[in-house]
């Protein structure tokens, strides 16, 4: 019995020492005296009473595991990052997609499949002159992405060997579409099949070169037809697609990456939902895709409530240039870092990485205001608002992070998680306009803390 004391003392200290646990706090203030500090003052958990508004963390309530954070790294983006000096590059990406430091720690990137409205011009991976078709997808042809995107995948994938990809086609090849055009129109359903197996291609060429999907959209925006490029799709039309070519498709080449649908704004969770209620669509689907250019976040979870064995995944939200970093800086952690995952969403991605001090490049009727998260001018680079919005959660939030309970109280909107290694991360942004003080409560243990007005804060312990 003498020799198993010490033992009992060495987990009984082991245990004291996690209830006094130091937490580390990172600042950003909406006036931009502190952007992602780290700050050096010692935060411990200790047992004591206080009257001010409380946080309460439970790790024992669980919800959705998390896929992570990021943006869209458009065709624009890998052109302006394939441009820069490699020395720069190099720092850069590092920076971008590191988790030492101030590194930010990017865990998901958004992909066009073909060319988005934010690459420097239109273009699909099989490009046919007028009259011509190609159902077997004999002339299917990457060379567009081997010019800047893949080389600056390849580059991001040695630095983070784990991050995930999701790709969204803005528009089929044209010869497939009712009006032949990039803007607009409809998929004709006589190639439903070949526009299957045309993402199937894309899939394992993509493979080929090393960069694996871990999902893809059916189509970005499908009821917003007037961007350039873009396509007009219906619930019914998504359905059939997926539950006639698409599903079967993928079964057949045995490919597993995940379908997601919609991928478009919160006014519509009809539209999902009438997709997820067909049966023979349903089993081929992972989840559904969100944008927030309409409805209100809230509606994300009537998807969840209806289809709850489905998931939930955020995938674009705008800046608009040239940025006004204390609303936008609050709104997007609000809305999106916090308020999107309590509603189920898996990842949140901002929209877009990179662009000039120009908003360039995009195409002929594309973007001409979308801020990126960096603003590039040869080996010059400024960080925006949408950086320091991601970096807040997706440096400490690691993929298959756990959301957990936690209470919202006064003006602190908050989101707890419990990362893979069992460390707690707790966002907060104080919403007042004055400085808040209130309580972080944690296994019956308190941490007294204030935030300034506006500011934003990470905890970690």
């Amino acid at each position: 019995m003498k020799k198993k004391l010490p033992l009992l003392l060495l987990a009984l200290a082991s245990s004291l020492t996690l209830y006094a646990q130091q937490a580390e706090r990172w600042l950003t203030h909406s006036d931009q005296s502190k952007l992602f500090e780290k700050q050096s003052d010692k935060l411990v958990f200790q047992s004591q009473n206080s009257h001010l508004p409380i946080i309460f963390i439970n790790e024992k309530q669980r919800f959705q595991a998390m896929d992570g954070f990021g943006f869209t790294l458009t065709g624009g983006s890998a052109t302006l990052l394939h441009r820069m000096s490699l020395p720069a590059r190099k720092a850069l990406l590092q920076e971008l997609f590191g988790v030492n430091g101030k590194q930010i720690g990017i865990s998901y990137l958004r992909l066009s499949i073909g060319a988005s409205d934010l690459s420097d011009h239109v273009f699909t991976y099989n490009d046919l002159p007028t009259g011509k078709t190609d159902p077997q997808m004999q002339h299917f042809d990457l060379s567009e992405e081997k010019k800047d995107l893949i080389p600056v995948l390849k580059e991001i994938l040695a630095v983070n060997p784990h991050i995930k990809f999701l790709g969204s086609p803005w528009t089929p090849p044209l010869w497939m579409k009712t009006n032949a055009a990039s803007k607009g129109g409809s998929l004709k359903p006589e190639w439903y099949d070949a526009y299957a197996l045309y993402l199937v291609k894309y899939i394992k060429a993509m493979q080929q070169e090393g960069i694996r999907l871990d999902a893809i959209t059916v189509q970005n925006e499908p009821l917003h037809p007037g961007n350039n490029p873009s396509l007009l799709m219906y619930p019914q039309e998504q359905a059939d697609f997926i539950k006639k070519s698409l599903g079967k498709a993928f079964v057949k080449a045995q490919i597993k990456t995940k379908i997601l649908i919609y991928d478009h704004n919160a006014d519509r969770p009809d539209y999902p939902i009438q997709i997820l209620n067909d049966p023979e669509a349903r089993k081929f689907i992972a989840g559904t895709a969100f944008h927030l250019y309409g409805g209100s976040v809230e509606s994300i979870r009537q998807v969840h409530e209806a289809h709850p064995d489905k998931h939930l995944y955020f995938t674009e939200q705008w800046i608009g240039a040239p940025g006004n970093f204390a609303g936008d800086f609050a709104w997007h952690t609000k809305t999106l870092m916090i308020d999107a995952v309590r509603n189920w969403c898996k990842t949140v991605l901002e929209w877009n990485l990179a662009a000039d001090a120009q908003q360039n490049p995009h195409t002929e009727g594309g973007c001409t205001q979308c801020l990126g998260a960096v603003t590039i001018e040869g080996d010059q680079v400024v960080r925006n608002p949408a950086y320091y919005i991601v970096a807040h959660t997706a440096k400490f939030v690691r993929p298959s992070s756990v959301r957990i309970a936690s209470n919202t109280t006064m003006s602190l909107p908050n989101i707890a998680y419990q990362t893979p290694t069992g460390k707690i991360v707790l966002l907060i942004h104080n919403e007042s306009d004055k400085t808040t003080d209130f309580v972080i409560s944690y296994r019956g243990k308190q941490l007294l803390q204030n935030l300034p007005a506006k500011a934003v804060a990470t905890y970690v312990w």
